[in-house]
């Protein structure tokens, strides 16, 4: 198994899910709200005169457990639907190994719970 994990735009999540389910069949995924920053360094905002710099943007972290042989595929697909069209900022994609990977449902490993489904 491998662990698909991708920084992405908030505004990015859904397309990237829906991409990835329609490409892969793939369904299960975790996301967690995270703020942090790149190259950008964050971004500078006026409000009624003043500025103000918000050093942390934010962001979501996506985390997909698939099979070993859909973790290219889902990677790319991840990076193209999270792609924003902005200078920079859109994120990152990496993969993981992971081993043990249990369905607490049915206490079976997650290959084994996915067959008998």
């Amino acid at each position: 198994m491998t662990k698909v994990e991708a920084v992405v735009l908030r505004e990015r999540v859904e397309t990237v899910i829906d991409a990835v389910e329609e490409q892969t069949g793939h369904v299960g995924v975790t996301v967690v709200e995270a703020v942090g920053h790149g190259r950008e360094r964050g971004i500078t905002h006026e409000y009624r005169g003043r500025v103000f710099e918000s050093r942390f943007l934010p962001k979501a972290l996506l985390a997909f457990v698939v099979a070993d042989e859909l973790a290219p595929v889902v990677a790319a697909t991840i990076a193209d639907a999270a792609r924003s069209g902005n200078d920079n900022g859109d994120g990152l994609v990496w993969t993981t190994k992971v081993e043990h990977v249990t369905h607490n449902r049915t206490g079976l490993p997650l290959e084994r719970a996915e067959e008998a489904a």
